[in-house]
Order: C-alpha cells, then structure tokens, then sequence
C-alpha cells in the first residue's frame, strides 16, 4: 500500500487479544480476538469476536483482568482454525492496535502472513497528548470523553474484552484523526510519531 495514500480513503481493522497470563516456563497463548472495521468514508462496521480454545489454563491473575474462565474456551476454535476469518479481515487493511507487541507476537502462528502497516495507537497518543499522565486504551478514553462512544458500539461488554478494546482503538484513532484534521494527509504520517515531547515529559 502506498505511504501517499490519503487517510480519508483507507480501511482500518483493529485487532486485539486477550490472552491465557504468563505461566513459569510456558509461553503465552491468546483466549479470545476481536475485530472491527472503520473508514472516514463507511464508518464502524463488521464487529466479530471469538474465544480461542488453548492447552494452557488460564492464569488467576489473567482471569482477575479479562474475566475469561477455561469453561468459556469450550468448543472454541484454536487460532489456527480462525485462520480464514482473520485473513479475511486483516488483507488490505491498515491494521490497528493499542500497544501493537501482543497482537504482532499472536499473528507469528501465521509465518510470512505480511499484514499491515500497522498502527499504534499507544504511540499515536503519545505523540498527541503528551503531558497525559496515563496512555492506557481505557484511561485515554475517559480523559478524552470517548468511553460512552465505546459502549454505544459495544453495550453488552466492557474493558478487557476483545472486541471493545479493538473498537476502542478505532474510536481512539478517529478522534485523533478529527482532531488533528489529518483526513487528507498520507499515511506515512501515522506510522511513525513523533515521540520527542513524550520523551521530554518522561525525563523531567
């Protein structure tokens, strides 16, 4: 995808995991994805979520954040399995997290899959409001007034739940596209912030 595409006219689909907690000596293994899709041009759209069946319990300090119980992954498909679905969402698409570690580590089940680019709202945030004491997904959205946006698009679920952390990212980006009246700047302009006033504040 060109870096001169105008942001007006790009599809973004945010991902976001919930994952099983670090055991000692076992590597980690996602319990639930969601999905959601937006563009300047079409809006929110096309939300999905699923439960992710795994060989790892899931961690009481994991279970404490998310809520998710290992009676809930049974009959889930594995990662593997929802193979077709994310592809079918993430192809073409500017993909979009919040802090984008955890989902760029969960997609390397899937070798040479070439999603992206890829955007960070962490980052993005940090960029934009430095001086803010917390850029966490659900504290940015209180401070910035977003949380009941949120919840109108996903009334039945909160924090920690997939989906509405990936449509939370979203509504975060569209806000700072809004904003910042970025509409009809290129891509390239997301993809890599400026961190020095976020620096600055850090050190003093």
């Amino acid at each position: 995808m060109p870096l001169s595409s105008k942001i007006r006219h790009l599809d973004f689909t945010a991902i976001d995991f919930e994952s099983a907690g670090s055991a000692r000596g076992k590597t980690d293994a996602p319990v639930q994805v969601g999905l959601a899709c937006w563009s300047m041009e079409t809006g929110h759209h096309s939300p999905y979520h699923s439960y992710l069946r795994t060989d790892r319990p899931i961690t009481w300090s994991a279970r404490k954040v998310h809520g998710i119980r290992d009676e809930d992954l049974l009959g889930a498909p594995s990662l593997q399995e929802l193979w077709p679905t994310l592809r079918a969402a993430l192809h073409g698409a500017i993909v979009v997290a919040h802090g984008m570690g955890t989902e760029k580590r969960f997609l390397r089940a899937f070798p040479g899959h070439s999603f992206g680019p890829w955007i960070d709202t962490l980052l993005l945030t940090r960029a934009a409001f430095p001086e803010l004491p917390s850029h966490a997904l659900s504290d940015l959205c209180e401070t910035l007034g977003l949380s009941e946006t949120v919840s109108r698009f996903q009334p039945d679920r909160q924090w920690h739940d997939a989906l509405f952390d990936a449509t939370a990212s979203l509504v975060l980006l569209e806000h700072l596209l809004t904003r910042h009246e970025l509409a009809d700047r290129d891509l390239e302009i997301l993809l890599h912030p400026n961190l020095t006033r976020w620096s600055a504040h850090r050190r003093s």
